[in-house]
C-alpha cells in the first residue's frame, strides 16, 4: 500500500485492536483479578470440535463495507460482501477425510475453526488474537497457568491474501503458531528473520516473477507495460519481476500502480498510459480486484489489442474470461488437479446443515434466492426444493482445484506434522508445546498423500516451484477457456525449466507471435546506438564503420576485421582481401610482354644484320665487337622486364632487381665505351698523339668488364645484407593487399639506380663533347640524342615511380626499361641497318671518311 493507505490502515487497525482485545478498565478496578473485553469475540464461520483444533483464516468474502471511524465510539462490526466458499470447505473435507484415516493419528479427533477475513488486515488479526488467546470474554488471574499459556490451536491454514498473511504471521510468529498459507505467495514472505513461523504449499513469487520474465524473453518482447496491485503482494512480486526483466535485457515503458480504492482519477490514469503506450505486451501483477476495475475501465474506451501476461491471481480467475480483450492472454498458475470426493462433499449439503453456520446460510440463501431463517426481509422462503446440483457457480466448479489443492495440502502437511511429534505424552502436556513442536515438524515434512500430491518445504518455508503455462484460447462458440499450454519446474536445470506441451493462441487469436519493441533489431551488419534519453532498449541502428562488420542481429559493437581481411557489402562477414598484383593474365601485362619480346627480336635482328654485314666499312668503323656486346645487353634488357610480371616470389624479386641493374650497366658501359673511343680516335689524329694505344680493343674489354663488376658488387651486397623480399602492402589501399617485391635496403635499390644514372651522364656528357666532330656517319650524335632520351625516362621514372599505386608501380618501372632500351636501339642501330639494308651505296670508307661530293647524298 502507499505511505498514507498504511498509516490509515495502521490507526484503523489500532482501533479494531481496542475494540477486539480491549480490556474494560472499569471491570478491572471493580475486580482487580478478573477482567472483561469490550467486544464480543468473533465466532468462527465454520467449526467442528476435536482433540486438536485446526486453524483456518480464509478471504471467504472479498470486500469489507464498514462506516467511518470516528475515534470517539466503538467502531461496529465490519461487514464483509462477496463471496469464495470453496476452499475453506476443502479444509473441512481435508479434516473428515483425515479423521477416516487409521494410518494418520489413530485415535486422534482433528476439529477446526475457520474465519473470514475479508482480505481486510483488521478482520485477519482479530482472527489470530482469538488463534492465541482463545474466545473467552473473562480472564481471571486464579485461571491456571496452563489454561493462560497454552494456544488455542496448534497451527492453522491461512490467510488467502499475501498483505493480511503478513500482519498475521508477525503476531503468531511470537506465539510460535505456524501458519501455512495456501494463496499468499509474496516474495517477502520467506524472509524467516520475520516471519519465523510461516509456511506455504503455493510457490513464492519469486519463482514466478523470474518465471514471467524468462518468458517475455523467449518469446522476444523487450518493449513492455507493467501495471502492479499497490499492495505487497503487487509491490514486492513487481520488483522482483522488474529485477529479473532487467537481467534479461527486457526494458518497461512504464510501470503504473493502482489499488481498488484509490480515487478514480488513478483509475483512469492507469488506463489512459496504457492506451497511449507503444508496447504491445502488459505484464500485470494484479490482485483480482484491482484486475476487475482496470479492465471495466479499458473496456469503456478498447486500447489497441494487448498481450496480457498475468500473474496467478486473475490468470486462473473464471469470471474474467468474458472479457473478450484479454483473449490470447497468458500467465502461470499453479498446476491444476483433482481432489477426489470434494465435489460430492461441497453437494452434500442440505438446508438443515447450512442453518449450523452462518457462511452455509448464506451461502444458501443467496444461491436461491430464498430465506432459510425467515428474516430476509421479502424473500420467500426456501421450501425444500432446492437442488444445490443444479447449481452451476464457482462453489460447484471442481474442474479448476488449483489453490483449492493448495488448502488441502496445508490441511495435510499440518496433520503429518502432528502425527509425527504426538508420543505418549500426556494431552495435556503435548497440547502446551503443540506449536513449537509442530513447527519443526512442518519444516522436515515431506511427504506424498494418498491422492498423490507432493508436500515438503525448503529452508525458507517454501514448495518446490512449478507453474502451469495457462493461455486463454477463444472457444467454438466465441467464448474465452482457459488451455494449459505448458509447465514451468525451477527444480530443473536452467534453460531447461520451460517446456511447451501446445501451440499458444495470441492476442485478437492470431498464431503468429506478436511484437512488442521499441526498436527493430538491428541486421548483421550494423550496431546499436542507445537514444540519448531513452532506455536501452530503444535505439538507432548505425552502419558498421568501414573495415569492421557485425555478424549478429542486435550486435552492441562492430568488430574490426583482420589485416588481411575486408568487409563484403553487407559489411556482415570478413572476405579474403583481393591480391594484387601485375599478373600474366592482365592487360597491361599482355602489352607489356608484346613489347618486351618484340624489342628483344628486334635486338637480334639487328644482331643477325650486323652479323651477315660484319666485313663492311659501317660495322667496322663503329667497333663491331662493342656493337655486339651491346646488341647482347639489350637483347637481355628487353627479356628481363618479363621478371617483373607474375606473382612475386623470393628468387624473382631478387632476379628481377639484380638483373635490372647488371644488364643496364652492361648496356651503358657499352656504349660508353663507344663513345669514348670516337672520341679518342678523332684525338689520335692530332700529330704527334698516340692515345688510341690506351683504348684499343683489349682496354675497351676491360673497361666494360670493370663497369660491370662494380655494379655485380652493389647487387652482392645488397642481397647479402638486405635483400629485396616479397610482402603483402596492406597500407597502400584498404580493401585489397598489394604483393610486390620490397626494396629491403632502400640504400642498395638507391645504389644500382644511382650507378646506372652516374654512367648514363657521364657518357651523355662525353658523347655530347664529340657530338660536333668533322665525320659523315658520326655516331656520337645519335649516342647523344639516345642518351638524352635515356636519361629523360630515368628522371620522370623517379616520381612516377612512388606515386603510381599497386600494380602499376610495376608498370612504370618496365615501361621505364623498355622506353630506354628502344632509345638505345633505335638511336643507336637505326640509322646502320637503315645504310645498311637500302643505302648500300653509302656504306663505303670513303663516304665514311668525308672524301665523297654532298650532292652525292
Amino acid at each position: 500500500m502507499k505511505e498514507s493507505d498504511t498509516l490509515t490502515s495502521s490507526l484503523m487497525t489500532f482501533v479494531s485492536l481496542q475494540w477486539i482485545t480491549g480490556l474494560s478498565r472499569t471491570a478491572c478496578k471493580a475486580d482487580p483479578v478478573s477482567c472483561r473485553l469490550w467486544a464480543e469475540p468473533q465466532m468462527p464461520g465454520l467449526s467442528m470440535n476435536g482433540d486438536f483444533i485446526i486453524g483456518g483464516i480464509f478471504s471467504i468474502h472479498f470486500y469489507i463495507n464498514s462506516e467511518q471511524n470516528t475515534f470517539t465510539t466503538q467502531p461496529l462490526q465490519p461487514q464483509c460482501s462477496g463471496r469464495s466458499l470453496r476452499i475453506a470447505r476443502a479444509v473441512e473435507f481435508a479434516i473428515h477425510e483425515i479423521n477416516s484415516r487409521t494410518d494418520l493419528l489413530p485415535g486422534i479427533t482433528l476439529g477446526y475453526q475457520i474465519y473470514d477475513s475479508c482480505a481486510a488486515v483488521p478482520m485477519a488479526i482479530k482472527a489470530a488474537f482469538q488463534f492465541t488467546n482463545g474466545m473467552e470474554s473473562f480472564f481471571s488471574d486464579t485461571d491456571s497457568c496452563s489454561k493462560s499459556a497454552a494456544a488455542a490451536v496448534p497451527a492453522l491454514v491461512g490467510d488467502s491474501v499475501s498483505t493480511t498473511s503478513m500482519s498475521m504471521a508477525r503476531i503468531l510468529g511470537l506465539f510460535g503458531i505456524p501458519q501455512v498459507s495456501h494463496y499468499a505467495t509474496c516474495a517477502c514472505l520467506s524472509d524467516k528473520r520475520q516471519y519465523p513461523a510461516f509456511l506455504r504449499t503455493v510457490p513464492s513469487d519469486h519463482h514466478q516473477a523470474a518465471a514471467l520474465a524468462k518468458i517475455v524473453k523467449h518469446f522476444g518482447w523487450t518493449w513492455i507495460g507493467a501495471v502492479r496491485s499497490d499492495t505487497d503482494y503487487g509491490n514486492y512480486g513487481m520488483a522482483s519481476f522488474l529485477k529479473a526483466a532487467q537481467e534479461e535485457g527486457i526494458c518497461v515503458e512504464y510501470s503504473e500502480s493502482y489499488y481498488r480504492t484509490d480515487p478514480r482519477s488513478k483509475l483512469e490514469e492507469v488506463a489512459n498510459v496504457i492506451r497511449r503506450s507503444t508496447a504491445r505486451v502488459i505484464v500485470a501483477f494484479l490482485q483480482s480486484g484491482e484486475m476487475r476495475f482496470l479492465l471495466e475501465e479499458l473496456a469503456r474506451q478498447p486500447p489497441p489489442p494487448i498481450q496480457w501476461i498475468g500473474s496467478e491471481t486473475w490468470i486462473i480467475e473464471p469470471e474474467f474470461l468474458s472479457f473478450n480483450m484479454c483473449a490470447g492472454a497468458i500467465g502461470f498458475g499453479v498446476p491444476r488437479s483433482v481432489i477426489p470426493g470434494l465435489r460430492e462433499f461441497l453437494l452434500d449439503l442440505s438446508p438443515a446443515q447450512a442453518l449450523k453456520s452462518p457462511l452455509l446460510t448464506e451461502f444458501w440463501e443467496s444461491s436461491f434466492s430464498c430465506s432459510l431463517t425467515g428474516s430476509s426481509g421479502g424473500a420467500r422462503e426456501c421450501d425444500g426444493s432446492e437442488d444445490i446440483r443444479a447449481l452451476q457457480n464457482s462453489y460447484t466448479d471442481t474442474s479448476q482445484l488449483r489453490f483449492t489443492i493448495m488448502s488441502y495440502k496445508a490441511t495435510y502437511a499440518i496433520a503429518h506434522a502432528i502425527h509425527g511429534k504426538k508420543d505418549n505424552r500426556s494431552s495435556h502436556i503435548f497440547k502446551l508445546y503443540a506449536p513449537l513442536q509442530i513447527l519443526d515438524q512442518l519444516k522436515r515434512v515431506n511427504i506424498t498423500t494418498n491422492n498423490g500430491f507432493q508436500v515438503s518445504f525448503d529452508s525458507s518455508g517454501d514448495p518446490v516451484a512449478v507453474y502451469e503455462l495457462i493461455n486463454w484460447q477463444v472457444k467454438e462458440d466465441g467464448g474465452l477457456d482457459f488451455v494449459t499450454v505448458g509447465q514451468y519446474d525451477a527444480s530443473k536445470p536452467r534453460g531447461q525449466e520451460f517446456s511447451m506441451s501446445r501451440a499458444i493462441s495470441w492476442m485478437g487469436g492470431q498464431k503468429e507471435v506478436p511484437r512488442s519493441v521499441c526498436s527493430e533489431s538491428c541486421p548483421p551488419g550494423t550496431r546499436k546506438a542507445v537514444q540519448k534519453g531513452k532506455p536501452v532498449c530503444c535505439y538507432d541502428c548505425i552502419p558498421c564503420a568501414e573495415g569492421e562488420i557485425s555478424n549478429k542481429t542486435d550486435s552492441l559493437n562492430c568488430v574490426r576485421c583482420p589485416s588481411e581481411f575486408w568487409p563484403n557489402t553487407q559489411r556482415d562477414s570478413c572476405l579474403p582481401k583481393p591480391v594484387e598484383f601485375l599478373s600474366w593474365d592482365d592487360t597491361l601485362s599482355i602489352i607489356l610482354t608484346v613489347f618486351s619480346i618484340s624489342g628483344a627480336f628486334i635486338a637480334v635482328c639487328v644482331t643477325a644484320v650486323f652479323y651477315t654485314h660484319s666485313t663492311s666499312p659501317i660495322v667496322r668503323a663503329n667497333n663491331s665487337e662493342l656493337s655486339f656486346l651491346l646488341l647482347f645487353s639489350l637483347t637481355l634488357c628487353f627479356l628481363c622486364s618479363l621478371t617483373f610480371i607474375g606473382r612475386p616470389s623470393e628468387w624473382s624479386c631478387m632476379l628481377r632487381h639484380t638483373a635490372f641493374g647488371i644488364t643496364f650497366v652492361l648496356c651503358i658501359s657499352c656504349v660508353l665505351g663507344k663513345t669514348i673511343v670516337v672520341l679518342m680516335a678523332f684525338r689520335a689524329t692530332l700529330p704527334g698523339s698516340n692515345v688510341m694505344k690506351w683504348f684499343g680493343p683489349p682496354q675497351q674489354r676491360l673497361s666494360v668488364l670493370t663497369f660491370t663488376l662494380i655494379q655485380v658488387l652493389i647487387c652482392v651486397l645488397w642481397l647479402t645484407i638486405s635483400p629485396p623480399l616479397p610482402f603483402k602492402n596492406l597500407n597502400q589501399y584498404k580493401e585489397r593487399i598489394i604483393l610486390e617485391c620490397g626494396l629491403g635496403s632502400a640504400i642498395g635499390f638507391w645504389a644500382v639506380l644511382g650507378y646506372i644514372g652516374f654512367l648514363s651522364l657521364l657518357c651523355f656528357i662525353l658523347a655530347f663533347l664529340a657530338r660536333k666532330l668533322p665525320d659523315n656517319f658520326n655516331e656520337a650524335k645519335f649516342i647523344t640524342f639516345s642518351m638524352l632520351i635515356f636519361c629523360a625516362v630515368w628522371i620522370t621514372f623517379i616520381p612516377a615511380y612512388v606515386s603510381s599505386p599497386g600494380k602499376f608501380t610495376v608498370a612504370v618501372e618496365i615501361f621505364a626499361i623498355l622506353a630506354s632500351s628502344f632509345s638505345l636501339l633505335i638511336c643507336i642501330f637505326a640509322p646502320k641497318c637503315f645504310i645498311i639494308m637500302f643505302r648500300p651505296e653509302q656504306n663505303t670508307k670513303k663516304h665514311l671518311m668525308g672524301k665523297v661530293p654532298s650532292d652525292s647524298y
